[in-house]
Protein backbone atom coordinates (compact mmCIF):
# COMPACT_ATOMS: atom_id res chain seq x y z
CA UNK A 1 0.00 0.00 0.00
CA UNK A 2 2.76 2.43 0.93
CA UNK A 3 4.78 1.49 -2.17
CA UNK A 4 1.74 2.07 -4.39
CA UNK A 5 1.22 5.52 -2.86
CA UNK A 6 4.87 6.42 -3.49
CA UNK A 7 4.57 5.36 -7.13
CA UNK A 8 1.42 7.44 -7.54
CA UNK A 9 3.19 10.44 -6.03
CA UNK A 10 6.08 10.04 -8.47
CA UNK A 11 3.69 9.79 -11.43
CA UNK A 12 1.85 12.92 -10.31
CA UNK A 13 5.14 14.77 -10.01
CA UNK A 14 6.10 13.74 -13.57
CA UNK A 15 2.70 14.82 -14.90
CA UNK A 16 3.04 18.19 -13.17
CA UNK A 17 6.47 18.87 -14.63
CA UNK A 18 5.80 17.69 -18.17
CA UNK A 19 2.14 18.15 -18.98
CA UNK A 20 0.21 20.26 -16.47
CA UNK A 21 -0.23 24.01 -17.14
CA UNK A 22 1.02 26.34 -14.42
CA UNK A 23 -2.49 27.53 -13.53
CA UNK A 24 -3.59 23.95 -12.72
CA UNK A 25 -0.57 22.88 -10.78
CA UNK A 26 -2.16 23.90 -7.46
CA UNK A 27 -4.60 20.98 -7.89
CA UNK A 28 -1.73 18.56 -8.28
CA UNK A 29 -0.02 20.12 -5.28
CA UNK A 30 -3.09 19.40 -3.18
CA UNK A 31 -3.07 15.81 -4.39
CA UNK A 32 0.59 15.47 -3.47
CA UNK A 33 -0.10 16.94 -0.05
CA UNK A 34 -2.95 14.46 0.49
CA UNK A 35 -0.69 11.60 -0.56
CA UNK A 36 2.01 12.81 1.81
CA UNK A 37 -0.44 12.84 4.71
CA UNK A 38 -1.62 9.37 3.71
CA UNK A 39 1.96 8.09 3.63
CA UNK A 40 2.74 9.54 7.06
CA UNK A 41 -0.39 7.96 8.53
CA UNK A 42 0.38 4.56 6.97
CA UNK A 43 4.01 4.62 8.11
CA UNK A 44 2.97 5.61 11.64
CA UNK A 45 0.33 2.90 11.65
CA UNK A 46 2.88 0.36 10.46
CA UNK A 47 5.17 1.30 13.34
CA UNK A 48 2.49 1.42 16.03
CA UNK A 49 0.42 -1.63 15.10
CA UNK A 50 2.96 -4.23 16.36
CA UNK A 51 3.53 -2.14 19.49
CA UNK A 52 -0.19 -1.93 20.24
CA UNK A 53 -0.60 -5.60 19.38
CA UNK A 54 2.04 -6.56 21.95
CA UNK A 55 0.47 -4.36 24.63
CA UNK A 56 -2.99 -5.81 24.03
CA UNK A 57 -1.82 -9.43 23.86
CA UNK A 58 0.04 -9.08 27.18
CA UNK A 59 -3.15 -7.75 28.82
CA UNK A 60 -5.15 -10.67 27.43
CA UNK A 61 -2.52 -13.26 28.32
CA UNK A 62 -2.13 -11.89 31.86
CA UNK A 63 -5.78 -12.65 32.64
CA UNK A 64 -5.41 -16.16 31.23
CA UNK A 65 -2.21 -16.81 33.20
CA UNK A 66 -3.91 -15.75 36.44
CA UNK A 67 -6.62 -18.36 35.86
CA UNK A 68 -4.02 -21.02 35.06
CA UNK A 69 -2.20 -20.23 38.31
CA UNK A 70 -5.42 -20.83 40.27
CA UNK A 71 -5.96 -24.15 38.50
CA UNK A 72 -2.33 -25.11 39.10
CA UNK A 73 -2.61 -24.31 42.82
CA UNK A 74 -5.85 -26.31 43.05
CA UNK A 75 -4.21 -29.31 41.36
CA UNK A 76 -1.22 -29.10 43.72
CA UNK A 77 -3.50 -29.09 46.79
CA UNK A 78 -5.50 -31.98 45.33
CA UNK A 79 -2.26 -33.92 44.92
CA UNK A 80 -1.17 -33.14 48.48
CA UNK A 81 -4.45 -34.54 49.85
CA UNK A 82 -5.16 -37.43 47.47
CA UNK A 83 -1.78 -38.24 45.89
CA UNK A 84 -3.08 -37.62 42.37
CA UNK A 85 -4.24 -34.91 39.96
CA UNK A 86 -7.72 -34.74 38.44
CA UNK A 87 -9.36 -33.75 35.16
CA UNK A 88 -12.79 -33.48 36.81
CA UNK A 89 -13.39 -29.72 36.71
CA UNK A 90 -16.53 -29.68 38.85
CA UNK A 91 -14.89 -32.13 41.23
CA UNK A 92 -11.84 -29.89 41.67
CA UNK A 93 -14.04 -26.91 42.52
CA UNK A 94 -15.94 -29.04 45.04
CA UNK A 95 -12.61 -30.22 46.44
CA UNK A 96 -11.65 -26.61 47.21
CA UNK A 97 -14.99 -26.06 48.91
CA UNK A 98 -14.93 -29.16 51.12
CA UNK A 99 -11.50 -30.77 51.45
CA UNK A 100 -9.19 -30.43 54.42
CA UNK A 101 -5.41 -30.45 54.36
CA UNK A 102 -3.55 -32.37 57.07
CA UNK A 103 -1.10 -30.36 59.18
CA UNK A 104 1.93 -32.42 60.13
CA UNK A 105 4.85 -32.02 62.46
CA UNK A 106 8.14 -33.88 62.04
CA UNK A 107 10.33 -34.47 65.06
CA UNK A 108 13.54 -36.38 65.70
CA UNK A 109 13.41 -39.07 68.35
CA UNK A 110 16.14 -41.28 69.78
CA UNK A 111 15.52 -44.99 70.14
CA UNK A 112 17.77 -47.65 71.59
CA UNK A 113 18.58 -50.40 69.15
CA UNK A 114 19.98 -53.79 70.11
CA UNK A 115 22.68 -54.74 67.65
CA UNK A 116 23.27 -58.10 69.35
CA UNK A 117 26.08 -59.30 71.56
CA UNK A 118 25.02 -56.95 74.28
CA UNK A 119 25.61 -53.90 72.07
CA UNK A 120 22.90 -51.27 72.38
CA UNK A 121 23.19 -48.02 70.45
CA UNK A 122 21.13 -44.85 70.23
CA UNK A 123 19.53 -44.37 66.78
CA UNK A 124 17.91 -41.13 65.63
CA UNK A 125 14.66 -41.49 63.71
CA UNK A 126 12.32 -38.94 62.19
CA UNK A 127 8.70 -39.16 63.24
CA UNK A 128 5.84 -37.38 61.48
CA UNK A 129 2.55 -36.80 63.29
CA UNK A 130 -0.69 -35.24 62.15
CA UNK A 131 -1.44 -32.38 64.50
CA UNK A 132 -4.59 -31.04 62.88
CA UNK A 133 -6.41 -30.11 59.70
CA UNK A 134 -7.12 -26.89 57.80
CA UNK A 135 -9.62 -26.22 55.00
CA UNK A 136 -8.20 -26.08 51.48
CA UNK A 137 -10.54 -23.14 50.87
CA UNK A 138 -8.22 -21.05 53.05
CA UNK A 139 -5.76 -20.86 50.15
CA UNK A 140 -8.36 -19.67 47.62
CA UNK A 141 -10.38 -17.05 49.52
CA UNK A 142 -9.18 -14.12 47.39
CA UNK A 143 -9.52 -15.93 44.05
CA UNK A 144 -12.35 -16.52 41.59
CA UNK A 145 -11.85 -20.28 41.77
CA UNK A 146 -15.51 -20.99 40.97
CA UNK A 147 -14.87 -19.70 37.43
CA UNK A 148 -11.23 -20.73 37.11
CA UNK A 149 -11.88 -23.00 34.10
CA UNK A 150 -13.46 -20.22 32.01
CA UNK A 151 -10.95 -18.71 29.56
CA UNK A 152 -11.00 -14.90 30.05
CA UNK A 153 -12.16 -12.97 27.00
CA UNK A 154 -13.30 -16.08 25.10
CA UNK A 155 -17.03 -16.58 25.56
CA UNK A 156 -18.09 -20.16 26.22
CA UNK A 157 -14.50 -21.49 26.16
CA UNK A 158 -13.00 -23.58 28.97
CA UNK A 159 -9.43 -24.70 29.55
CA UNK A 160 -8.55 -28.21 28.40
CA UNK A 161 -7.41 -30.40 31.31
CA UNK A 162 -5.45 -33.65 30.95
CA UNK A 163 -3.80 -35.92 33.51
CA UNK A 164 -1.26 -38.69 33.07
CA UNK A 165 1.84 -40.27 34.52
CA UNK A 166 5.59 -40.12 33.86
CA UNK A 167 8.19 -42.71 34.83
CA UNK A 168 10.65 -40.36 36.46
CA UNK A 169 13.18 -43.13 37.10
CA UNK A 170 12.82 -46.86 36.47
CA UNK A 171 10.09 -48.11 38.76
CA UNK A 172 8.98 -44.65 39.96
CA UNK A 173 5.79 -43.49 38.23
CA UNK A 174 4.74 -39.92 39.03
CA UNK A 175 1.34 -38.28 38.30
CA UNK A 176 1.26 -35.29 35.93
CA UNK A 177 -1.29 -32.76 34.70
CA UNK A 178 -1.53 -30.41 31.72
CA UNK A 179 -3.92 -27.45 31.33
CA UNK A 180 -3.99 -25.39 28.14
CA UNK A 181 -5.92 -23.08 25.84
CA UNK A 182 -5.21 -21.92 22.30
CA UNK A 183 -3.62 -18.51 21.70
CA UNK A 184 -5.63 -18.00 18.51
CA UNK A 185 -8.88 -17.94 20.50
CA UNK A 186 -7.49 -15.39 22.95
CA UNK A 187 -6.22 -13.15 20.11
CA UNK A 188 -9.28 -13.49 17.87
CA UNK A 189 -10.10 -10.25 16.04
CA UNK A 190 -6.54 -8.91 16.14
CA UNK A 191 -4.18 -8.49 13.15
CA UNK A 192 -4.05 -11.91 11.48
CA UNK A 193 -0.45 -11.55 10.30
CA UNK A 194 0.75 -10.65 13.79
CA UNK A 195 -1.34 -13.44 15.32
CA UNK A 196 0.33 -15.93 12.97
CA UNK A 197 3.76 -14.70 14.10
CA UNK A 198 2.67 -14.99 17.73
CA UNK A 199 1.67 -18.64 17.28
CA UNK A 200 5.24 -19.34 16.18
CA UNK A 201 6.91 -17.44 19.05
CA UNK A 202 10.06 -19.09 20.42
CA UNK A 203 11.80 -16.21 22.26
CA UNK A 204 12.47 -16.71 25.95
CA UNK A 205 10.58 -13.53 26.86
CA UNK A 206 7.45 -14.72 25.05
CA UNK A 207 4.81 -17.38 25.66
CA UNK A 208 6.10 -20.07 23.34
CA UNK A 209 4.02 -22.05 20.88
CA UNK A 210 0.32 -22.18 20.06
CA UNK A 211 -0.96 -22.53 23.63
CA UNK A 212 -0.90 -20.81 26.99
CA UNK A 213 -0.44 -23.71 29.38
CA UNK A 214 0.68 -25.00 32.76
CA UNK A 215 2.04 -28.41 33.70
CA UNK A 216 3.14 -31.13 31.29
CA UNK A 217 2.38 -34.71 30.35
CA UNK A 218 5.99 -35.36 29.28
CA UNK A 219 7.83 -34.19 32.39
CA UNK A 220 7.19 -33.66 36.09
CA UNK A 221 6.50 -29.94 36.45
CA UNK A 222 3.88 -27.54 37.76
CA UNK A 223 5.36 -24.59 35.85
CA UNK A 224 3.70 -22.64 33.06
CA UNK A 225 5.02 -21.79 29.60
CA UNK A 226 4.89 -18.05 30.26
CA UNK A 227 8.02 -15.92 30.96
CA UNK A 228 8.82 -14.50 34.44
CA UNK A 229 7.29 -11.12 33.53
CA UNK A 230 3.82 -12.64 34.00
CA UNK A 231 4.71 -13.60 37.57
CA UNK A 232 5.41 -10.04 38.66
CA UNK A 233 2.95 -8.49 41.04
CA UNK A 234 0.86 -5.58 39.85
CA UNK A 235 2.83 -2.36 39.94
CA UNK A 236 6.24 -3.98 39.76
CA UNK A 237 6.44 -3.45 35.98
CA UNK A 238 6.72 0.29 36.50
CA UNK A 239 9.49 0.15 39.11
Amino acid sequence: MILAAVLVAVLIAIVIVKFLPLKLRWIASLLLLALSVFLVVKIWSGIMEPINFNKNKVKKYAKVVEKLKIIRDAQVKHFEVTGKYTKDKAGLIQFIDTAKLALTETTTIVEKENRGGGIIVDVEKRKTDTIGFEPVLKYFKDTDYKNMFNVPGVKGKEFDVEVGTVEKIPGLVVPTFFVKTEKKDILKGMNESLVKQELEAVATDQIRGEYVSVGSLEEVTTGGNWPPSYDRKKGEENK
